[in-house]
């Protein structure tokens, strides 16, 4: 075919052709290119329609475009499946058809592990399961199933309810057959729940002080401020219901006979010491041989300030006050953060509490709220020991009931101070309340509502007598 033509038309030939296939190649390209990028405009587009409806709560046209975005754009942003949750938790609390709205509440969380395996999955598994448990979706195996994950992956994003639900279902099924993972969850639970706590106490901690100085606080400053009061009010309820808990199988002679067998094999682990000497301790444990052993193990495992105050305290028990004291002192200066150095100041006053030294033991708590001023159950302490020497402190009928008032400025101070022990501080205040001067006995004293007085004995302090 080429035979009749000269070889500058054959390359010219060659040439418009290859031109034309590059122009197809780029053509082709360029359409390519042009299609995702008209895509990802339309994405990024219904992205934010259905994030403005979602905002003004226009749930139904939002539900449309989060279809669209779940299927044409899964990956754009793990905000769509944020939202998503509120728009089928919305469809769900207002459907007639309540299997195949939660079908679809469902498939949004699913898809979201599926597309963001690790941003906030902790979170998102535990909110699914508060879900579950609150629409009666699933069986308690399920859920415990979803709160087991949750918890293995980051226990801190975990909802305050859904930690003491995962605790309760991890005793449930082994507080027969296995109590040390018992103990080993609860101690790594109050852990968890003891760090939010003081996070919510160190943010709560300027907000407080701006208020007792009556300071305007912001818009945002007072939104911040309910928001910890309520999170460190339902952490404090959670840590009182893990108390009860465990306080029901760690008696001291189970605590023995379990810490006396695995001593020989954790004798230098710290972490397993600690844990043992604490619970021994919150048990009152303290008198039997082995709490002595368990504190001494963990001080040559871990020398620190804590372990210290604990040595201390044996010291202590042991008549060897002057040693003993030279101990907390060191304990005291080792530490370097204010809010540890409170907790071990409030661990001695609790030391001299339980001997009895009164005016040691609110000395301490004082130091240890010094150091940490929204330490409410340093002012609870004071308080326990007011009342305590209610009939001490007073000659007359007035006088002693007057000590219960000065007590239950302690718990009040303790309840405005600290959230998280505002249930138990409560309780307190109830009690103290109803042993103050009733108004028939001021009446027969002549003492006037609002007076002041001033408690004698080793309290010393100025107090005023309640309005009726």
């Amino acid at each position: 075919m080429t035979a009749g033509l000269s070889k500058e038309k054959l390359i010219n030939i060659n040439g418009k052709m290859m031109r034309k296939i590059t122009f197809i190649l780029v053509a082709i390209v360029w359409l390519s290119n042009t299609t995702v990028v008209d895509a990802q405009i339309n994405c990024n587009e219904t992205y934010n329609l259905f994030k403005g409806e979602v905002q003004t709560k226009k749930f139904d046209g939002a539900y449309i475009k989060l279809i669209s975005l779940m299927e044409e754009c899964p990956t754009l942003s793990i905000n769509i499946y944020k939202y998503g949750d509120k728009v089928a938790k919305h469809r769900y609390k207002v459907a007639s058809d309540t299997a195949t709205a939660f079908a679809f509440v469902k498939k949004v969380f699913e898809q979201r592990i599926q597309y963001f395996p690790t941003k906030d999955v902790a979170k998102a598994t535990s909110d699914y399961a508060t879900f579950l448990t609150r629409n009666k979706l699933a069986s308690d195996e399920e859920i415990f199933g979803y709160l087991e994950k949750a918890y293995a992956i980051d226990p801190t994003k975990m909802g305050v309810r859904n930690i003491y639900n995962y605790f309760q279902g991890v005793t449930d099924r082994n507080k027969e057959t296995n109590v040390q993972l018992v103990f080993d969850t609860y101690d790594d639970v109050i852990e968890v729940v003891g760090r939010k706590l003081q996070d919510y106490s160190k943010k709560l901690k300027p907000l407080l002080d701006a208020q007792e100085r009556e300071e305007e606080l912001s818009k945002k400053d007072k939104k911040n401020l309910r928001i910890y009061t309520i999170n460190s009010k339902a952490l404090g309820t959670v840590e009182s219901g893990l108390d009860r808990i465990i306080i029901k199988l760690s008696t001291c002679d189970r605590l023995i006979t379990l810490y006396t067998r695995d001593f020989e094999a954790n004798k230098t682990n710290a972490k397993w010491l600690s844990r043992a000497v604490s619970r021994m301790y919150n048990k009152e444990c303290t008198n039997y041989p082995l709490y002595d052993k368990l504190v001494e193990a963990w001080v040559a495992a871990d020398p620190s300030p804590k372990t210290t105050v604990y040595y201390a305290g044996i010291l202590y028990k042991r008549g060897k006050e002057t040693e003993a004291m030279e101990y907390y002192k060191k304990a005291v200066d080792q530490e370097p953060d204010t809010f540890e150095k409170a907790k071990s100041l409030y661990k001695i006053a609790q030391l001299f509490a339980k001997k009895r030294q009164k005016s040691k033991a609110r000395n301490y708590a004082r130091k240890a709220l010094r150091n940490n001023p929204n330490m409410g159950k340093a002012y609870l302490l004071i308080a326990g020991l007011y009342a305590s020497s209610a009939n001490s402190c007073g000659a007359t009928e007035f006088e002693k009931r007057m000590v219960y008032t000065a007590a239950l400025r302690k718990a009040q101070r303790a309840a405005s101070v600290d959230p998280s022990i505002a249930s138990k501080a409560g309780k307190h205040i109830r009690n103290y309340r109803s042993q103050e001067p009733s108004r028939t006995l001021l009446f027969t004293e002549t003492i006037a509502e609002g007076s002041s007085h001033t408690i004698k004995c080793w309290i010393g302090e100025k107090v005023r007598v309640s309005k009726k």
